[in-house]
């Protein structure tokens, strides 16, 4: 019984719930994004660079095998185009990470408390500077 109480109370920790909340958060982010290198970006660069769909950029490795109208076997393709994708939807993500963690740096920045003045001498001066007032 002892590993569910500690499982229930490791789960039921401030940090596991955060956590849970961000992958959950992240996993919607990343579908966002994705709409937006598919749907926005990618369509744009394609025209600009003659009508290119760079999902249906591929490599044929291996022609599909027919018999008539059947296909007996698909084709074999490397598909780099949806590789592409994939490298600017994790450009666009890391960006987006970036600004958010450099927003929360500079935000910390902000809140360290400003030096404190200066305290004046130190006891020892004081003491020595005593001394000296009195051998005068």
């Amino acid at each position: 019984m002892g590993i569910v109480k500690e499982f229930k109370t490791f789960a039921m920790r401030g940090n596991v719930i955060d956590m849970a909340v961000g992958i959950i958060i992240g996993a919607a982010f990343g579908k966002i994004v994705s709409s937006l290198v598919i749907d926005v970006i990618m369509p744009p660069i394609g025209l600009i660079l003659g009508g290119v769909d760079f999902s249906s950029l591929s490599v044929v490795l291996q022609n599909a095998v027919m018999e008539g109208d059947q296909v007996i076997s698909e084709a074999v393709t490397l598909n780099y185009g949806v590789f592409i994708n994939t490298v600017i939807e994790f450009l666009i993500i890391a960006f987006a990470i970036f600004l958010v963690v450099r927003t929360m740096n500079n935000l910390k920045k902000k809140e360290e408390p400003a030096p404190a003045a200066d305290p004046g001498p130190t006891e020892k001066e004081l003491l020595s500077e005593i001394r000296d007032l009195l051998k005068k």
